[in-house]
């Protein structure tokens, strides 16, 4: 579990990158068509955190950036 938030369970999501060809019909073409389809994954942006915690000893986690703005983990 390198790639996940410790605190959200933020991870990495598949998804599809086309390839097209042809000219858009806005800007005077017969349109564009699909011709390959690749598999790609979007990775979340994952920072190495010192915080402390409630008992007061310093760990280090994985946290994802939207979770670190929250301010709910104080930095050691």
């Amino acid at each position: 579990m390198s790639r996940f938030c410790e605190a959200c369970g933020k991870g990495p999501v598949t998804g599809v990158r086309y390839k097209r060809r042809g000219l858009a019909k806005a800007k005077g073409g017969v349109g564009q068509k699909i011709v390959g389809k690749m598999l790609r994954t979007f990775s979340p942006n994952i920072q190495k955190v010192k915080i402390r915690t409630p008992e007061g000893t310093v760990r280090r986690i994985k946290l994802c950036t939207r979770c670190l703005k929250t301010n709910r983990f104080a930095k050691a």
